[in-house]
Formats: C-alpha cells, sequence, structure tokens
C-alpha cells in the first residue's frame, strides 16, 4: 500500500455531478481526484430521457426557481456543446380530459418567459389535423401545442467533463473504489482500490465530495456522518422501438393518470420512449431492470396517441436508472422535486465533506458552481466561476453551427461514409481530428469492427476516453449496441482483452 500527495478534493462519484464538480473545481487551480467505482455514467446519468430542458411539468409543482435555473442552463449549455447538445422542437397532442387548454397556455407561456432564448423559438399553438405534426397521430386529436427544448448525448455529456476535468489537471480514476475515510491531523485520509489489481492506495484530501448518487447515503454511513437531508430513490425506465414517424420533432404526451411520456426521434433509425416513476426500495447495489407492467405503460401510452401501435414485442432496447432525489416527502414518485440540495458537514478541525442530494442532468453546471461557494471558505482559488463561457471539449464550433461544421468535415474526410461522419461528428465535435490521428484513408484506421466502429477510434476511447468493456464503447462512449450482432460484440471484446491484457 502506497501514501500519496494530498489533493484538495477526493470526489466520490464519476456521473455528471462528480465529473462537472472536478471540472469546474480543476479550472480554479485546486487538485483533484475522482474516482468512480466502475465506468464514467454507469448508472444514472446513462439512464436519463436525454434532454436538456427546463422541465415543463415542474411548474405544476410550483418549482419555479428550477424550471427558469434550467431553462438558463439550456440555454448556455447548447453554447457551450453543440456538437451533444441541439435543439429539438416538442408537439403536445392535447385532450381536455387530462389538463384544459388554458392551463397548458399559462404554462407555456411561463416557459417562453422565464428566461431568454434567443436560439429557441416561443410556443404556439396548432390545429393537429392541418400540421404535418398531427400526421402519426389519432384523428380525435384536434389540436394541440408546439414548444422547444434540446436533446443530448447524457453520458457523453459526461465524458466530455471527465475530459475537461483531466485537461485541467484533475486525476480521474474509474474502475477504483472507496474503501474507506476518516478525518485525521486536519485532513481525509482515504484508502482506494483498484477493482482489476486489487491494489490499495492511501491519500489525503483536505476535502471530501460526495456527489455518489444512489450511494450517497450509504457513503456517509461509510464515513460515519449524519446528514439531516435524505435521499428518495425513483427507478425510472425507457424503451427504445422502431422509429414511429417522420420528422425530426419529437411528442410530449399527456396520461390519464397526470404523468407525461416523450416520445423522441432516436439515432434516425428509432423512437425512445420514457420515462416511468417508481420508487425503489431496494440497494442501489441491485441493478434496476424494467419490468412487464412498466413496458406494458410506455406501450399504452404511445397508443393512447398514434395510429401506429406497439407492443412489448417491439422494443429493442430498454433501459432503467435509479435517480436520486431529494426527499421532500411528497406521497408521489413522480412529484418529488427534481430540485438539488447541497449538505455540507465540517467539524472542528474544518475538514469538510460535501454532499450532493438530488438534482438533474441539465443544472449539472449550476450545481457546481453552487458547490465551489460552499466550499469557498477552505480554499484560495485561482479564479472564479469560469464553466459559463469555456466550451467543453470538442464544443469549439464557430458560432455554435453544427450544420456548417458537418459539412465541412464531409469535405476533409471523404473517406467516411456519411452515417460514420455524422455520428462522429456529434460525438467529438472539433476533437475528430484527434480521433481520426492524420488518417488519409479507410484503411489508416485499421480494423473496422462493423458499422463504422474502427480500430484507431476503439484506441481512442481506451486512451483518452477511459474505455475498458465493450458495454463501455458500445453504449456509454457510442450507442453503436443498437446495431452490433453478437458476433460483432465477441470480436471487439476479443481485441480488448489482447490490447488492455
Amino acid at each position: 500500500m502506497s501514501t500519496q500527495a494530498v489533493y484538495d478534493l477526493l470526489i466520490i462519484g464519476g456521473g455528471v455531478n462528480g465529473t462537472g464538480i472536478a471540472r469546474d473545481a480543476a479550472g480554479r487551480g485546486l487538485k483533484i481526484l475522482l474516482v468512480e467505482k466502475d465506468d464514467l455514467a454507469q448508472h444514472t446519468s446513462s439512464a436519463s430521457t436525454k434532454l436538456i430542458h427546463g422541465g415543463l411539468r415542474y411548474l405544476e409543482y410550483y418549482e419555479f426557481r428550477l424550471v427558469r435555473e434550467a431553462l438558463q442552463e439550456r440555454e448556455r449549455l447548447l453554447n457551450l456543446a453543440p456538437h451533444i447538445i441541439y435543439p429539438l422542437k416538442f408537439v403536445l397532442p392535447h385532450r381536455n380530459a387530462v389538463r384544459p387548454a388554458w392551463m397548458i397556455r399559462a404554462g407555456l407561456f411561463l416557459y417562453d418567459h422565464l428566461a431568454c432564448h434567443p436560439k429557441l423559438p416561443n410556443a404556439q399553438q396548432i390545429a393537429m389535423q392541418k400540421s404535418p405534426y398531427g400526421q402519426p397521430l389519432r384523428n380525435d386529436i384536434k389540436k394541440g401545442f408546439t414548444y422547444s427544448d434540446c436533446a443530448v448525448d447524457d453520458s457523453r455529456l459526461v465524458v466530455l467533463n471527465a475530459k475537461g476535468a483531466r485537461d485541467k489537471g484533475a486525476d480521474i480514476r474509474t474502475q477504483t473504489t472507496l474503501l474507506k475515510a476518516e478525518r485525521k491531523d486536519g485532513v481525509w485520509e482515504a484508502t482506494i482500490q483498484d477493482n482489476k489489481t486489487q491494489d490499495q492506495t492511501t491519500v489525503q484530501a483536505k476535502a471530501i465530495v460526495n456527489a455518489a448518487g444512489p450511494w450517497v447515503a450509504e457513503v456517509l454511513q461509510d464515513l460515519q456522518v449524519k446528514s439531516s437531508m435524505n435521499v428518495r430513490l425513483v427507478k425510472g425506465s425507457h424503451i427504445v422501438v422502431k422509429k414511429l414517424f417522420d420528422g425530426p420533432q419529437a411528442y410530449i404526451l399527456q396520461n390519464a393518470d397526470k404523468r407525461i411520456v416523450f416520445a423522441i426521434p432516436y439515432h434516425e433509425e428509432f423512437t425512445l420512449i420514457g420515462t416511468t416513476d417508481l420508487s425503489w426500495d431496494q440497494s442501489p447495489d441491485a441493478l434496476p431492470k424494467i419490468d412487464q407492467d412498466e413496458t406494458q405503460y410506455l406501450c399504452d401510452s404511445i397508443n393512447n396517441y398514434f395510429t401506429k401501435n406497439i407492443t412489448p414485442k417491439d422494443v429493442i432496447w430498454d433501459y432503467s436508472g435509479v435517480r436520486p432525489l431529494y426527499d421532500d416527502a411528497a406521497s408521489n414518485a413522480s412529484a418529488v422535486t427534481r430540485d438539488y440540495h447541497l449538505d455540507l458537514n465540517q467539524n472542528i478541525g474544518k475538514t469538510p465533506l460535501l454532499s450532493i442530494f438530488g438534482g438533474k442532468i441539465t443544472t449539472y453546471r449550476r450545481l457546481a458552481e453552487h458547490s465551489m461557494e460552499q466550499l469557498a471558505p477552505f480554499f484560495q482559488y485561482s479564479r472564479g466561476s469560469w464553466t459559463g463561457s469555456e466550451a467543453l471539449p470538442g464544443g469549439h464550433i464557430t458560432n455554435g453551427d453544427f450544420k456548417l461544421f458537418y459539412n465541412n468535415l464531409r469535405k476533409n474526410i471523404p473517406f467516411l461514409d456519411e452515417i460514420t461522419t455524422k455520428r462522429m461528428a456529434h460525438a467529438y465535435g472539433t476533437d475528430v481530428f484527434e480521433v481520426l490521428n492524420k488518417a488519409n484513408s479507410k484503411e489508416d484506421l485499421g480494423t473496422d469492427f462493423g458499422h463504422g466502429l474502427s480500430q484507431r477510434e476503439v484506441d481512442y476511447l481506451i486512451e483518452k476516453e477511459w474505455a475498458i468493456t465493450a458495454e463501455d464503447i458500445l453504449w456509454r462512449r457510442t450507442k453503436l449496441g443498437l446495431y452490433f450482432s453478437q458476433d460483432e460484440i465477441q470480436n471487439l471484446q476479443k481485441y480488448l482483452a489482447e490490447k488492455l491484457q
């Protein structure tokens, strides 16, 4: 067992909040160590509905501060990462039996006016039977509304924050477990373990940030620290089916139980449908899976609105995640606040522990800023807030014009097919040239593992993005798992085993 130098912050958790805090703190001159027991974004942060949005339905619960902050962040993040975040128009088919039209209009008016949104159009009321948006819907739906939000590649957002943190000097270690930590001589002394080698290391940190998501309470227990706050675990599940409708628009469907379900275009050929909200009473270690009732609920939600019906047999892929929400004692899982709360614990020796409760992917950057404000009395920062103006890795696209960037990329790398070029442009943005590493032909990229995934890209993901397994690559760094056959997966696994031995 070895002992290393003192860090300023030891961050536990490699989800969007942990990596967001790591990037912000490293950019302020702090020495950062982040440990994640699995892969980056392996749990909650890759199981979202993949939206950067204000949360229209939160207005119904009078969450005006949260919605305003989220809307402000929506516009800001669209500028900071135009490759992985893009505008998305939502169509809201209306039926009076769920919510009256005046309520929808009032909500959309607030949504448009709580924050400036120069890149996104205002909401409108539409006649469904006269609009192409009504074409996939049932004939009894006469009117509706449109408004705008943004889509995001959630797991790549986490990876880009981790890369941004590393670029500022942070030490990011995946597959590394915190075994124990205690306050000792004015610092935290922690023992961490490499999951592969089982090697243990003792590190010291002036402060700990508990961004363990669903495990936030377990970490507090392990550290023998009590909190006045509680976490409430809520399971959300999604399904993916073959494309249900043409066009780039998404749909937001109101169900009779007052819940809403999204139907979102997904990777050209598919429709993403979700989410459910169910209380999760098991341990976070009991990995959540969608159940039959959830699948049927999502299918029924679609069939209540669309002419093209689906059944559970149409599901190509599904995923579930546990959201670690702040427990506000709401009786209904759907009504639990999505706002975040920060709990700062410090003893006489001033060795702080900051625990993160709740939050949503849209507000991760502001959560990180607020975390740094909480920790400010304990450190001397080399700069103030900065993440609101510096693009995420790959996001240095002129004027945020992704279409122009993509068209220029097609000209510069004509040896790649259109689908692969578009996928890589969205995934890596201006860093795509680093991935290709001066390749001038398809042959320069080495083995093609299928569907445009080259040996050179796989090597980049291993060396620069912490990828270790086929699952890391196919589901979190890319979404090529939607297309890969079992034989193709095995070939990739064989290469990884040889590469990483």
